[in-house]
């Protein structure tokens, strides 16, 4: 989930914190990518004909071409990437974690059961969970490019802002607007203006611009983003994004807003976990004393041998994507 209606939030009282901008313009910066939101994408790409992507072995492979793609794509025009992995969530995230099993158990039922191509091919995308064997897909690809990747020991996103925050990399890549609340400096989403259709267009949002326009500080921030709805704590009924902001904007914190006794309807669950959740977004601060990311060199002769075997590739395309990553 992230934390609910953020963006429209960003959008209505911070609109100069976002920029639309063309990748090319990020020629030399770093980026921290959140593996997992490319690694969804990429496995729940249905190709023209129905099928997903596989090789000559019957194996999908979408997510593995689909990665490679994204990393040529950052690499032709300058951008240096480095994938982070989820480790472990934490127990507060329990609960959605949970949630999102359920959905995805009960969409695999109904492709089953589905009559049609469409119906099936819809809920077959939303049964889909990442998998160990995706992961260690991408980091034998990674490995053989020569990309930089970092398996975090908690949630990729929360790892990547305190890589941003400390100035390791440049911006952090995500579709998860609690980056932000992590503290992430710069974070790079996927084009915030649905006008615009080229695929090398993206927004950036610079959260100094978005604290100060929103007249918060960090902690303040952060309690008006738990209060809106996050992955790691309950909400509170009929608090909303628009509510949270005038709420924080008057008693300033969480503890100030309960105890002046406005709202009658607090869960005791929220006053439980609102405070872990605050250690929550913090818990990578000051964490990371050196720059964990190593230079890697392209294994030229491996890596066109498991374009061919694994990936069931022309000479010519692997030949392509050898140019690109060298």
């Amino acid at each position: 989930m992230g934390i609910r209606n953020l963006t429209t939030l960003i959008k209505e009282k911070s609109p100069e914190s976002i920029n639309t901008i063309a990748l090319y313009t990020l020629q030399n910066k770093t980026v921290a990518i959140d593996t997992s939101i490319f690694l969804y994408k990429s496995l729940v790409n249905v190709r023209s004909n129905g099928d997903y992507l596989r090789n000559k072995d019957d194996k999908i492979i979408s997510h593995i071409v689909g990665l490679m793609n994204k990393t040529i794509q950052y690499l032709k025009v300058g951008i240096i990437p480095v994938y982070i992995f989820d480790g472990k969530p934490p127990s507060e995230k329990q609960t959605v974690l949970n949630e999102r099993n359920k959905k995805a158990n009960e969409s695999k039922l109904l492709s089953e059961k589905s009559t049609s191509i469409e119906e099936k091919q819809k809920h077959e995308k939303s049964s889909i969970r990442i998998k160990k064997h995706h992961i260690d897909d991408l980091k034998r690809l990674f490995d053989l490019m020569g990309i930089s990747y970092i398996q975090a020991n908690g949630e990729a996103e929360a790892y990547a802002s305190e890589l941003c925050r400390k100035g390791y990399v440049d911006y952090v890549v995500s579709e998860d607007m609690d980056t932000l609340v992590h503290g992430c400096p710069n974070m790079i989403r996927s084009c915030l203006d649905r006008s615009i259709k080229r695929r090398d267009v993206v927004s950036t949002i610079n959260l100094e611009k978005v604290l100060k326009d929103f007249n918060m500080n960090m902690n303040e921030f952060t309690d008006m983003c738990i209060l809106s709805g996050c992955d790691y704590c309950p909400t509170i009924p009929k608090i909303g994004a628009t509510r949270s902001f005038n709420t924080i904007q008057k008693y300033k914190s969480i503890e100030k807003f309960i105890e002046s006794n406005t709202c009658s309807n607090i869960p005791q669950e929220f006053i439980d976990n609102y405070n872990a959740a605050r250690q929550l977004f913090t818990i990578f601060k000051d964490s990371i004393e050196e720059s964990p990311i190593h230079e890697k060199n392209c294994n030229q002769e491996l890596l066109k041998q498991y374009l061919k075997d694994e990936c069931s590739l022309n000479d010519k395309r692997i030949q392509q994507i050898i140019q690109s990553v060298i």
